[in-house]
């Protein structure tokens, strides 16, 4: 089955709600085995909604619209749908009670308008909105495309989806494939790159798919299996993953939802370690990632926000020879403020970040030089980068790094 999602609604065209509905039904669809191709969201417009229907009731077997079932004029989606269907609206008497009960239970008179939420499609199957006034309903257009129309709100939408609608959609459809998909993260390697080093995989693609997805400076593979059986379609999904990782498993650090910062306080909680860092051009950016963390006194210890060349001599306890001999963008400088952070805050483990944010030169260094320093106990590792963009994006672009290396150095213990 196919499907596709309407959602109505002048509000979400200027930008003044974010369509969640779409995102929570597509989810909810494909748990089911639906495909959904096509997401619109369309204005409180008679003409346009009327476009938007017929369209997609064309391409899909299934077409769900959420939003303007309310009692004002510019709710006019039970209407349109109505003439469409070539029916008439006719009152339901059960959530005629339903609406009036919750006036008489609030003890607030109910406005005439109020009536035409208990308008609905004649001959529709009706379904019953348990937190709010206007029900919804599924019922069929006629070139036989089933249709669905669910409120605007999301707290109305989902209970409504998932108690009413759903089990509709399931019945009578047991050996549907349901659709499973998994979330790679990859950091250190741009799109382009992993695409190039994936580009076969990708071509042959059929079941499982593979998709990149880049944002917030790292790269997503959103892994999507298709099958009956959940067993197979984990072990579709695991040998993908293993093709995949071959390759480029360097750069894979997580799953799903999470984030660097969230998988290295994991890390540093399930070892028992701590750290503290000494930064320059972060200015504490590194430190305040993990204190935003949950139970981040665990592992973050504290931290010297060493800006000028005499902080790094007095508190980390930099030599004015390493200085001299390297200046203070340098990897021994970076080594030097690891060394010393990690004996001042007495820490299991430290990071330290020094270079040029921009947007001049310093000591001969083009803004985007980074050297990160990390000492542990018996070891310790600098890094050398080379990053672009705006000053405050060279930063926080440091920072990410500083959370993968450190990531992966924890992963030797």
């Amino acid at each position: 089955m196919n499907a596709e999602i309407i959602a109505v609604g002048s509000e979400l065209l200027l930008g003044q709600i974010a369509n969640t509905n779409g995102q929570f039904i597509s989810k909810q669809l494909a748990e089911i085995g639906v495909d959904v191709y096509v997401h619109t969201v369309v204005g409180d417009n008679e003409g346009r909604l009327n476009e938007a229907i017929e369209a997609a009731s064309a391409r899909s077997d299934l077409v769900i619209l959420t939003g303007g079932l309310g009692p004002t004029k510019d709710d006019l989606t039970k209407e349109t749908v109505a003439s469409l269907c070539g029916k008439k609206l006719v009152y339901d008497e059960e959530a005629m009670g339903h609406i009036e009960a919750f006036f008489a239970r609030h003890n607030r008179k109910m406005t005439p308008n109020n009536r035409k939420q208990a308008l609905v499609i004649e001959d529709s199957m009706v379904l019953a909105n348990r937190h709010g006034m206007a029900p919804g309903m599924l019922t069929a257009l006629k070139n036989g495309a089933r249709i669905a129309l669910l409120p605007g709100p999301p707290n109305e939408m989902k209970p409504m989806f998932e108690l009413e609608l759903k089990p509709l959609l399931i019945g009578g459809e047991e050996g549907r494939a349901a659709i499973t998909s998994r979330v790679l993260r990859y950091f250190g390697i741009g799109e382009s790159q992993l695409e190039t080093d994936l580009e076969d995989l990708i071509d042959a693609q059929t079941n499982p798919t593979i998709a990149p997805l880049a944002g917030g400076g790292e790269v997503k593979l959103r892994l999507t299996v298709k099958h009956e059986d959940p067993k197979e379609a984990l072990r579709l999904l695991d040998e993908t993953e293993a093709a995949i990782n071959a390759r480029v498993g360097d750069y894979m650090y997580g799953y799903g939802e999470t984030s660097l910062v969230a998988e290295l306080t994991n890390r540093l909680v399930a070892l028992g370690l701590t750290v503290a860092s000494a930064e320059s051009l972060t200015g504490g950016l590194f430190s305040s990632e993990l204190a935003a963390a949950p139970g981040a006194s665990q592992f973050l210890v504290g931290s010297v926000i060493a800006y000028q060349e005499r902080v790094k001599r007095e508190m980390l306890g930099v030599s004015e020879e390493t200085i001299e001999s390297n200046g203070v963008v340098s990897a021994a400088c970076a080594v030097a403020m690891a060394r010393g952070v990690k004996e001042t805050m007495k820490s299991d483990i430290a990071i330290s970040f020094t270079g040029v944010a921009g947007p001049d030169e310093q000591e001969g260094r083009k803004p985007g030089t980074v050297y990160i320093g990390i000492q542990f106990a018996d070891r310790k590792a600098t890094y050398e980068l080379a990053l672009s963009g705006t000053r405050n994006a060279i930063r926080k672009r440091a920072v990410m790094y500083g959370c993968f290396y450190l990531l992966n150095e924890l992963k030797k213990e």
